[in-house]
This record gives structure tokens, C-alpha cells and sequence, in this order.
């Protein structure tokens, strides 16, 4: 059997296969794509499309919110911090605010570079050559 669309397949692979690390940068770059989306949408008076794009954005934060551990205080905080991008994201819809988008673009980013360095960091030292 033929698959129909190469890069549907490819990116079901990858989520498949990708650590959980991985999958939460997955989730921040997808974010991320999807407020660019709604940023553009906003300039061109595009409602349907800005709505379409912020909503996948708020359901990737409500995402992480549910799966993140609260068990810490710094988990604790990051949930705090998840609903706030979430009430910005949310508030750049209804009121149609490039502002809002921005605030909530800037945390994401932040958490994205963060977790792009953990991963990094993480794999240095499960390759680490022990001696």
C-alpha cells in the first residue's frame, strides 16, 4: 500500500520515536508555528484563520498544563506560567491583539530555548565515554 501523503507519515514516525523531551520541543515549535500563523492572520483581517491557529496553540498549552508534574514548586510555577500564556493567547483572540500574541510568544520562546538546552545537555551526558 502507497502512503498517500510522505510527510504525514514521516511526522507520525517521529512523534512515535522521539523521547519525551522530543515531543514537549515538538509541542513548543508547534505552538510557536501556529501563533506566526495567527500573528499574520491578525495583519490580514484574516478572523477565521487567526481563530483556527490560536485555538491549536491554546490546546498545545492546555496540553503541557495537563501533563505537566506539580509536584514541585517549580512545576507549581510552571503551571502558573502555562496559564497565563494561556489567558494571553486566549485574550488575542477575542480582542484581536498582536500585544497579547507577543506576550504569550515570548514566554513559549523562552521555554522552547530553555528546553532546547536541557535536551542538549542531556544527551551530552548519556553519551558521555565512562572510564
Amino acid at each position: 500500500m502507497a502512503i498517500s501523503n510522505p510527510q504525514q507519515a514521516y511526522q507520525q514516525n517521529k512523534a512515535v520515536t522521539s523521547s519525551p523531551g522530543e515531543l514537549t520541543l515538538m509541542l513548543y515549535n508547534g505552538c510557536l508555528k501556529f501563533i506566526t500563523i495567527a500573528r499574520k492572520s491578525i495583519e490580514e483581517g484574516n478572523i477565521q484563520l487567526r481563530h483556527e491557529n490560536l485555538v491549536k496553540a491554546q490546546n498545545i498549552i492546555r496540553e503541557l498544563m495537563v501533563t505537566l508534574k506539580t509536584d514541585t514548586k517549580l512545576g507549581k510555577d510552571m503551571l502558573m506560567l502555562y496559564d497565563f500564556i494561556l489567558s494571553r493567547l486566549t485574550d488575542a483572540n477575542t480582542e484581536n491583539s498582536v500585544e497579547k500574541l507577543n506576550e504569550a510568544e515570548e514566554l513559549i520562546k523562552n521555554f522552547r530555548d530553555t528546553w532546547k538546552e536541557v535536551i542538549l545537555i542531556d544527551r551530552k551526558k548519556r553519551h558521555e565515554v565512562k572510564a
